[in-house]
C-alpha cells in the first residue's frame, strides 16, 4: 500500500519562506505526475504546481515566480519551495502523484492528509 504524507507546514510571518516535503512509502515503481494543491478555509481545494516526469511543471498564477517544486525521482519525493508568502497563501497544502506504478498495482491518484501553512501579515 501506497501512502504519502506532508511536513515542513508552519506558521510564517508574511514576506517569509517555507519548504515543504511529501515523501511516500511504498514499493513505488514509478510516478508519472507529482503535485501540490491547497484549500483554505471555506474554499476549494486548488491546484498550485504540478511536475511531470519529465521535469515539466506547472503553476497557478498567484504562485508562478514565488513557489517552485521538483522532485527526486530515486526517493519518490516532491518538494515546495514558497518564497515571498502572503497571508493569502494560508491554507492546508496537499501532495498529489498521479498514475503511480506500485509493485503489480497502479493508482490513478494519490493524496497525502496535508500540512498547515499559515501566514500572518
Amino acid at each position: 500500500q501506497v501512502q504519502l504524507q506532508e511536513s515542513g507546514g508552519d506558521f510564517v510571518q508574511a514576506g517569509g519562506s517555507l519548504r515543504l516535503l511529501c515523501a511516500s512509502s511504498g514499493n513505488i515503481f514509478s510516478i508519472n505526475t507529482m503535485g501540490w494543491y491547497r484549500q483554505a478555509a471555506g474554499k476549494h481545494r486548488e491546484l498550485v504546481a504540478t511536475i511531470t516526469s519529465d521535469e515539466t511543471t506547472t503553476y497557478t498564477d498567484s504562485t508562478k515566480g514565488r513557489f517552485t517544486i521538483s522532485r527526486d525521482n530515486v526517493r519518490n519525493m516532491v518538494y515546495l519551495q514558497m518564497n515571498r508568502l502572503k497571508p493569502e497563501d494560508t491554507a492546508v497544502y496537499y501532495c498529489n502523484f498521479r498514475e503511480v506504478r506500485a509493485g503489480p498495482h497502479t493508482y490513478p491518484e494519490l493524496w497525502g492528509r496535508g500540512t498547515l501553512v499559515t501566514v500572518s501579515s
